[in-house]
């Protein structure tokens, strides 16, 4: 077996090529855009190459390809709250074979070994953690989401074979928009809405910029003291924004104020694998005519959950609730546009918002894994910690 460092156009074409071949019966499959998969490994584009490497390989037996990984540093994350320096590794994909996989997962261990780390996680991104973070475990029947990992179910097996463990799990809660809430998450708002210091509105694009940096201070208050997690810079957030914006629907992304300060943000976004999943992954010129064909006809039904964030001195008093019910005003009476919901990225670790997204409703439709592999087999493995 050979294994080629991608760098050529033919090399790209390849890492992009063998997913289409492995899931080409797998009706639940909706090809990434190639572009966006391109975009994690391009300099210009992925700003994580600021203060990170990443090199990705495919594995060919006899001209063939069979397998495909990337392994990643990312210096601001490697060392955080972590026992040992931690890189990563993504994009897997593979045949069912246990040795092409470990040939594979060697790889990445070996390179890492060589910039200085002592565990891998995986599969996870070269950048923000709700993009093309985990895998998948339980959901196979539900079409993915924008920029979420989907694989075949014998994965699991390959990377708990060769010895990766579970470090948290992440769930994705569906449920249909119109279904009624706890009264427990009501009896929250109803409470807090009767402190005039409070306020909610609703993202308006052009304030993009604006929205863009309350976006970027609580986030970095209620999500940069995770683990793994990085502080967001304002460049970055601006990007994410721009980024965001041809498939904004401005209705659905929610802010909370204090006193005109930003407290919290509820981040709803059209689920646009259900407009992407007719362009076969090109977004060129013809593709691009679906994208706004599909759009003006208005085919995409569901809404997507993205991020909820409250700043820690603002948890326990209801927020969460009230932010919830505003938003809900909005879709459930004035803006009936999207019937399914789904709440994407909820780690097992976090408590809190279990429970707050328990209060939404709906059910868990889809469970992925992070998985994390220490180099020194005889070092304890530790979960991350609940918080």
């Amino acid at each position: 077996m050979e294994l080629v460092e991608v760098k050529s156009k033919g090399e790209i074409q390849e890492f992009l090529s063998l997913p289409v071949c492995l899931y080409k019966n797998e009706s639940n499959w909706i090809r990434p855009l190639d572009k966006d998969v391109e975009g994690v490994f391009d300099p210009s584009i992925n700003k994580t190459f600021k203060f990170g490497e990443c090199i990705r390989w495919i594995a060919q037996e006899n001209g063939k390809t069979v397998g495909r990984i990337a392994a990643f540093v990312n210096n601001k994350t490697a060392n955080k709250n972590n026992d040992q320096p931690t890189g990563g590794m993504g994009f897997f994909e593979c045949i069912n074979d246990q040795p092409t996989a470990d040939f594979l997962f060697n790889a990445c261990k070996n390179w890492l070994e060589s910039k200085g780390m002592e565990a891998m996680d995986g599969p996870i991104n070269f950048g923000d953690r709700d993009k093309w973070w985990g895998l998948l475990i339980d959901g196979f029947d539900i079409e993915p989401n924008y920029q979420c990992n989907y694989n075949f179910s014998y994965y699991q097996q390959l990377v708990e074979n060769y010895g990766f463990q579970v470090y948290f799990k992440q769930f994705t809660f569906i449920r249909n928009t119109f279904d009624p809430f706890d009264p427990r998450i009501m009896k929250k708002a109803d409470i807090l809405n009767q402190d005039p210091d409070y306020s909610f509105e609703h993202m308006k694009l052009k304030n993009l910029k604006k929205y863009a940096n309350d976006f970027r201070i609580v986030y970095n208050l209620a999500w940069a003291n995770h683990d793994g997690v990085a502080e967001m810079s304002e460049e970055q957030a601006d990007a994410i924004m721009k980024q965001m914006k041809p498939i904004i629907d401005e209705k659905i992304i929610w802010f909370a104020y204090y006193k005109g300060d930003p407290v919290a943000f509820y981040i709803n976004l059209p689920e646009v694998n259900q407009i992407f999943k007719y362009v076969n992954g090109k977004l060129d010129l013809i593709g691009k005519l679906k994208f706004v064909w599909h759009k003006w006809r208005k085919t995409n039904k569901k809404m997507l959950g993205l991020v909820f964030g409250v700043a820690p001195a603002h948890q326990g008093k209801g927020l969460d609730g009230a932010l919830v019910m505003a938003t809900a005003q909005m879709v459930q009476k004035d803006y009936r546009r999207y019937p399914i919901l789904e709440m994407n990225w909820i780690g097992d670790f976090n408590r809190k918002m279990i429970i707050v997204v328990k209060q939404i409703g709906g059910e868990i439709g889809k469970t992925h894994h992070t998985y994390r592999y220490i180099f020194d087999r005889s070092k304890p493995f530790e979960r991350m910690p609940i918080k």
